[in-house]
């Protein structure tokens, strides 16, 4: 009996509970303030709202070259600086490629994605999405002698198609065209390429952009996709959390939509930037290569650049390394191999994103800094393992023979064993040299403006394909050969000595 009084004891007094305490939850929620994020705040702070976008999606957004200067134009563009003008702030474009843009929003490299980007349910699990500011259909660009061959998705069976990597078009032929070989690549303009060799028999894209290619590309056509879409259209994306910049962003989609500034202002102004406002000799003649000189020039300043920092720094790291290797202290020899090892087993591309986005969530590293950090810790790995091999290839009786003459450990390696050394090592070092200045131009996939970075731009500005790819190896071999020639009169040298 008294189990059960107990029992009935704690019954009544949980359903006691369970009446109190919802109402007491409710009555604050009531009275407690409304918490919201400090997004919107930060960047009033700074007084600046940081864009990012892959400038390779006309009309959307694009570079062209004004006055010898590479300038990021499309509608997206517009729409950011009318939102950063509404906020009171300026607006700051980062250029990088598309399947990038979200890992950036998330490490907080920008305050913002607008790139065409359709708000999609899956995105919208990692992002904040505002309103959609402008709906497109999907089309297929195609060679024009095929057009009376393909008529949508259904016609490509057995085919190849090509998308940008990580785009709504790439979803899309996963998802309903079962038949199809899809073709990925980072680019537009390299798929616009791909396209005109053959590689593949289509390409999807955003209605709005096929037209801008079929119009500005010759021997390309557009098609209707046949693509059913479940998207509210392109959107602009904010960092997950980030309501009141979400909020702050719809105010200014509104006006746009309620005035048409899109297909009033923007759109217009897009065109003309787009076909240059000329005839068609003065198209031809501003889409020469000649034209584009600065552009190269550029790119040239920047390879050179990060290739002499990184060749720097790799080497005095990579002699360290090769030292640590060497030395009789077990610990500097296993923090020397594993890193070695390490950096030699893992790609450049991965060691890079992995700085510049992995590291960008403790501390913000600048896009050049974090490719010149990349580029000489992986050299700084080879380099150690040239220098070592150069060291124990000398004679172990050099050693012995310095240290019978009184020569500390420290004085016959910087007298007798590194001289001689150097001169067996040398020609690997060249190569290695060499070969840092054409792996420097992987840092064009996080927006460093390089020599790959330029020539991107230059194919998207002319809508040419091949021509900006063999001036960019010309540039590369005089380059490589100049450092090449002069690697090889410090050898002669050294052998003459």
């Amino acid at each position: 009996m008294k189990k059960a009084w107990k029992w009935l004891e704690s019954i009544l007094l949980l359903m006691l509970l369970l009446t109190i305490i919802p109402q007491n939850v409710g009555a604050a929620s009531k009275t407690a303030p409304k918490v919201t994020d400090n997004y919107l705040q930060k960047v009033k702070q700074k007084g600046e709202l940081m864009m990012g976008t892959s400038p390779d999606f006309p009309p959307y957004e694009f570079v062209k070259n004004i006055n010898g200067k590479s300038k990021v134009e499309g509608i997206d563009v517009e729409i950011g600086k009318k939102v950063a003008h509404d906020l009171g702030v300026k607006l700051v474009v980062r250029t990088m490629d598309f399947d990038s843009l979200l890992v950036a929003l998330e490490t907080g490299k920008i305050d913002m994605v607008i790139s065409g980007m359709d708000a999609t349910p899956k995105r919208a699990q990692s992002v904040d999405f505002s309103h959609a500011y402008y709906k497109s259909g999907q089309d297929l660009l195609i060679r024009t002698s095929d057009k009376n061959k393909y008529h949508d998705y259904h016609s490509f069976a057995g085919k190849a198609i090509g998308a940008q990597t990580g785009s709504l078009q790439a979803t899309l032929i996963k998802e309903q065209a079962k038949k199809v070989t899809l073709k990925t690549m980072d680019k537009d303009s390299d798929l616009i390429l791909g396209l005109q060799t053959k590689k593949f028999d289509a390409v999807a894209v955003d209605t709005a952009t096929a037209g801008a290619f079929a119009k500005n590309t010759s021997g390309i056509t557009a098609i209707p996709s046949g693509f059913k879409v479940d998207s509210a259209g392109s959107a602009i994306a904010f960092h997950k959390g980030a309501k009141s910049l979400v909020n702050a962003a719809n105010k200014s989609i509104a006006e746009i939509k309620q005035k048409d500034l899109i297909n009033q202002v923007y759109l217009p102004k897009a065109g003309k930037y787009l076909t240059n406002g000329k005839n068609q000799k003065a198209a031809k003649a501003s889409n020469s290569m000649w034209a584009y000189k600065d552009f190269f020039i550029a790119g040239v300043g920047y390879t050179l650049f990060i290739s002499a920092i990184s060749v720097l720094f790799g080497f005095l790291l990579g002699a360290i390394l090769a030292l640590m290797r060497l030395s009789h202290n077990q610990f500097a020899h296993t923090i020397a191999t594993a890193y070695i090892e390490f950096v030699r087993g893992t790609p450049l591309m991965v060691q890079l994103l992995f700085i510049y986005f992995g590291l960008g969530l403790i501390i913000n590293i600048p896009a050049l800094l974090s490719g010149i950090i990349a580029v000489a810790l992986n050299s700084a790995a080879y380099v150690a393992e040239v220098i070592r091999s150069g060291v124990s290839s000398i004679a172990k009786g050099q050693t012995e023979a310095s240290r019978s003459l009184g020569l500390s450990r420290s004085a016959t390696m910087r007298y007798v064993i590194m001289p001689q050394a150097m001169k067996n090592i040398w020609p690997a070092l060249g190569n290695e040299f060499v070969s840092l200045i054409k792996e420097s131009s992987i840092v064009s996939v996080i927006g460093v403006k390089d020599l790959i970075y330029q020539s991107r731009i230059v194919q998207a500005d002319t809508y040419r394909g091949v021509m900006p790819l063999v001036i960019t190896m010309i540039l590369y071999f005089i380059i490589t050969f100049s450092l090449s020639s002069l690697m090889k009169v410090f050898e002669r040298k050294m052998k003459h000595d």
